[in-house]
């Protein structure tokens, strides 16, 4: 209990402060990527930090086997690793933010855009 108690005191003394390590944060999210691929390379997709999907490349092969569900598939499944991927570094980033403002882990909601913004 005391342990979360003093972990709210510093949030308020240092607010200032964090309001604007999350702002730069938040800003740095765009750059931030991650690749997913499924179909061994038929379809890659690009994310960035920001959960955005930013580029989706889909092979000439895949395209000439005329089997739209089977890329609709491949997409998804690329987008889905491409997401996951960039949500792990994200959180990365954001615990290694909260720890050099001094902050407990997990103050800042897990990595994920927009926590405590």
């Amino acid at each position: 209990m005391f342990k979360e108690l003093g972990a709210m005191v510093s949030l308020l003394r240092n607010g200032g402060k964090i309001q604007e390590e999350m702002k730069k944060f938040q800003e740095q999210l765009g750059a931030i990527t991650a690749e997913g691929s499924a179909g061994a390379g038929y379809v890659t997709v690009k994310a960035n930090g920001r959960q955005e999907v930013v580029a989706v490349r889909i092979s000439a092969e895949a395209v000439a086997l005329n089997d739209r569900e089977m890329l609709e598939d491949l997409v998804a499944a690329a987008t889905n690793q491409a997401l996951a991927k960039v949500r792990e570094q994200v959180a990365q980033e954001s615990t290694k933010l909260a720890a050099n403002m001094g902050l407990p882990a997990g103050v800042m909601g897990g990595g994920l855009p927009g926590a405590g913004a």
